[in-house]
């Protein structure tokens, strides 16, 4: 192949090396980069090309040769960027609140004074009208719920619960 023949080839043929990189995956840009990258090591080695029908097949093979070798030398894994600002959720008050949800009203009043406020067993039974007795009851008894419910069931819901397929019909 002539060198004439090989600038009318890059003329004709370039626009299908572009596309044949886009459709592997590449974009726009880089696509048009590797193919002039392609096309300029083709004229390189113009000796080296036997057919000179099988121009553009010789060109994407370059092209796609140079693409993975790129792939190759990039890194796979990036590192990724430092967060400024800390997640502004508060996870244990959201666990707090399940907790306390399964507790019974007069229950929960007292988990809550007692371990959230720190009020003192003779102090919540002044507020509540209640004896100390009833107070000391009440945690203890709290306490036993909570305690039950964490090992029944976490209070992280399952991601995989398993359910009926038909619920609706009852099956």
């Amino acid at each position: 192949m002539t060198r004439e023949e090989y600038g009318q080839a890059y003329q004709k043929c370039f626009n299908m090396t572009v596309r044949f990189l886009v459709s592997r995956g590449l974009n726009y840009d880089t696509a048009q980069e590797t193919a002039q990258a392609a096309w300029a090591k083709g004229w390189e080695r113009l000796g080296q090309l036997r057919d000179p029908s099988m121009v553009l097949t010789w060109m994407n093979s370059i092209a796609l040769n140079i693409h993975r070798s790129y792939i190759r030398r990039e890194p796979l894994l990036q590192a990724l960027p430092e967060i400024s600002t800390a997640p502004r959720v508060n996870l244990a008050a959201i666990d707090v609140r399940r907790i306390l949800k399964c507790c019974k009203r007069n229950d929960r009043v007292v988990l809550q004074r007692h371990y959230l406020e720190g009020y003192k067993v003779q102090e919540i039974a002044k507020q509540q009208g209640w004896t100390e007795t009833a107070v000391r009851i009440r945690l203890l008894r709290a306490r036993r719920t909570v305690g039950k419910r964490l090992v029944r069931r976490p209070l992280i819901p399952r991601l995989l619960a398993a359910r009926p397929v038909n619920a609706a019909a009852g099956n």
